[in-house]
């Protein structure tokens, strides 16, 4: 049973970061209510700052039932300003109780075949009785021109079925070495969320949502067999849509 989709509509970004802050709060709730912990899938880009401003600013926020791993990642050092972990190391981890060995981050040091192979296997490891890792929530982002994770446009990669990470060593967009997470481990979790704000979106966006001439975007591929799936955007990247959307109030819970 695919899930319904929700497409919920925010003034801005200021307005969209607490509601996005409390959907995690709660299904992570849940999830440690009937499994005893939380897994997580993060992403890069605006995620990182409204995360790390949002989540600690919720009241009584204990992570440390939490699995944090990285929907995709650069193969780049921590310390490089384009390494995920790094940014969410030193902007949102610090700020909580997630305990170290709850994030699941690469190993930058290896070439990227191995990198891949290394975090599916610090995937294998933390969902042992999963032949397809099913995360609790997914945070996704989506590029200008409608890739997701580090799946890109007309890329093989888009075709991928038998891995739950893969390599990537020619990604349109720099650093061009990358692993992701592919489509049946983003299909698989039980809800995933996407995150898009601002007008140079629109465009896409409605061809996202509302469909297109030719190939589907990467981004119109997610579609959770089981799971949840809410798109979390702003007025000007929601200007050219003409589909239901939803408005939420103030003090909106989803």
């Amino acid at each position: 049973m695919m899930a319904s989709r929700r497409v919920v509509v925010f003034p801005s970004g200021v307005e969209l970061g607490p509601v996005l802050a409390r959907l995690v709060a709660s299904r992570a709730e849940k999830a440690i209510c009937s499994r005893g912990r939380f897994t997580l899938g993060l992403s890069g880009g605006s995620l990182v700052s409204m995360l790390s401003k949002e989540l600690p600013a919720l009241s009584n926020l204990d992570c440390s039932k939490w699995v944090a791993g990285f929907c995709d990642e650069r193969l780049v050092s921590f310390d490089d300003p384009e390494s995920t972990y790094g940014l969410y190391k030193n902007k949102l981890f610090c700020k909580t109780n997630i305990p170290e060995s709850g994030v699941l981050a690469i190993n930058p040091s290896l070439p990227v075949n191995e990198c891949a192979e290394d975090y599916t296997r610090k995937l294998r490891e933390a969902f042992p009785n999963e032949s397809i890792p099913v995360f609790d929530v997914l945070l996704l982002g989506m590029g200008p021109d409608g890739h997701t994770c580090s799946l890109f446009p007309d890329h093989p990669l888009l075709e991928e079925t038998e891995k739950i990470v893969a390599p990537i060593s020619d990604s349109p967009k720099p650093p061009p070495q990358r692993v992701t997470m592919t489509f049946p481990v983003v299909n698989s979790a039980r809800c995933v969320v996407f995150v898009s704000t601002g007008g140079s979106k629109a465009t896409v966006l409605k061809e996202v949502l509302e469909g297109r001439e030719g190939p589907a975007y990467p981004a119109a591929r997610v579609i959770p067999t089981q799971g949840e799936l809410f798109w979390l955007i702003d007025d000007p990247a929601a200007s050219s849509l003409t589909t239901q959307v939803e408005r939420p109030g103030s003090g909106t819970k989803l």
